[in-house]
């Protein structure tokens, strides 16, 4: 034999050895197994857990448990991707994106400028094939969200299979359409959702109407249910990852971690929105300290709290904190958190408010994230987020009898 074969023969010889004294002796499988044993037991005790169902209302309790299990069931997040801000970062990129056709549709807004309404009008609907009558749901997105959202996405997708309508607020300026005015959007301000529920519902005014908001759009949807009460064509409402106390959410996401993963890629799409309609907005704010700001709260320090009229942003951070009108909601509104959400901080959601307003119901998961609710192995078609709005939409429009003079 000549060196070079002895030399693969040893070589050889040596991986065989170690493969059969690691895992064919049986010891990298002890390990491997020892491990596995031992992560199944901390996600088990630790990690999947049954979310805190928290309301006033043993009435809404009950109508929860009956026509909305899923609000009791044990949340078993992803194994591999439980955190909550792996959830958040990856469930863009995990999750589906269905296919949506939309009808876009422009309205006047009461300043005289347009707000942009993305229509599915899902003709093909079974269960409610009279248009007029047909269930609608109006979706607000996040902060910089739009109809294009993964989120907004699978809730059509829920609709769509349930028979239901839906209508999209693109918040103005960032569908690309032009703005007709120097305004924009926040979250204190109502005005323009007032407009367009009462649009739809006068569109549709034979139709049962809901509404459902996610993060930024939750908190709007909150704020504007905080001042009409009762006074609402809104049958119900589901929220999403809203952010309770916006000086707290601030706070967090001003930490150094949650500042370099979130805040300052939300502060540049915030800065993207607006850029070109730059010329409008340059005789009304520095520009230049807007194009700088580094976080969401300089942003809105000099640019949204002075386009809405606050002295000050502390004045603004307190009028666009939900908390503040929690008690005045007058119809059932739904409302699911993860207690791990940056965005939320778990010790800012109001939950003794809560139980002292018969139409509000928290949900809080230990995990999910800020939108994220990731679960099973390779979660891309459905997430708990997006079983929760099935459930609670059909439900209400189903069985709301039930609990509307609760």
């Amino acid at each position: 034999m000549n060196l070079q074969g002895l030399t693969r023969g040893v070589s050889f010889y040596l991986e065989s050895r170690v493969r059969e004294g690691l895992l064919a002796s049986g010891v990298g499988w002890s390990l491997v197994l020892c491990f596995g044993a031992a992560y199944a037991c901390y996600y088990l005790s630790s990690i999947a857990k049954k979310p805190q169902l928290v309301t006033g209302s043993k009435g809404l309790s009950c109508f929860l448990q009956d026509h909305c299990p899923v609000v009791t069931e044990t949340y078993y997040p992803t194994v591999w991707c439980w955190e909550g801000r792996i959830q958040t970062l990856l469930r863009p990129f995990i999750t589906s994106r269905p296919s949506v056709q939309y009808r876009n549709e422009l309205i006047t807004a009461t300043d005289g400028g347009q707000i942009s309404l993305d229509w599915f009008d899902n003709h093909d609907s079974i269960h409610y094939p009279d248009s007029s009558t047909r269930p609608t749901i109006l979706l607000l997105p996040g902060l910089t969200g739009t109809s294009k959202e993964s989120y907004i996405l699978h809730m059509i997708q829920e609709s769509k299979t349930l028979g239901y309508r839906c209508v999209v607020l693109n918040y103005r300026g960032i569908a690309g359409e032009n703005l007709l005015t120097p305004r924009t959007y926040c979250a204190a301000n109502t005005e323009d959702l007032e407009t367009v529920v009462h649009y739809v519902h006068n569109l549709y005014s034979s139709a049962p109407l809901m509404a459902a908001g996610v993060s930024m759009g939750g908190m709007l949807l909150l704020n504007y249910l905080g001042k009409t009460g009762r006074e609402t064509p809104l049958k119900a409402a589901a929220i999403f990852s809203a952010g309770w106390n916006v000086f707290e959410s601030a706070d967090s996401l001003e930490k150094p971690v949650n500042w370099l993963l979130f805040n300052y890629y939300l502060t540049s799409c915030l800065q993207s929105s607006i850029i070109r309609h730059r010329e409008m907005f340059d005789k009304l704010f520095n520009m230049n300290l807007v194009m700088k700001a580094k976080t969401i709260r300089e942003f809105d320090k000099q640019f949204t709290s002075v386009m809405f009229g606050y002295p000050t942003i502390e004045d603004y951070y307190a009028d666009a904190s939900p908390c503040r009108r929690l008690k005045r909601i007058g119809i059932p509104v739904l409302c699911l958190n993860a207690m791990d959400d940056v965005f939320s901080p778990n010790h800012a959601i109001p939950v003794e408010i809560a139980k002292q307003n018969p139409n509000v119901a928290l949900i809080l998961t230990s995990c999910g994230g800020h939108i994220g609710f990731l679960e099973g192995l390779w979660p891309r078609r459905c997430t708990y987020m997006d079983r929760v709005f099935r459930q609670f939409v059909q439900a209400m429009f189903e069985h709301g009898s039930k609990i509307l003079n609760i």
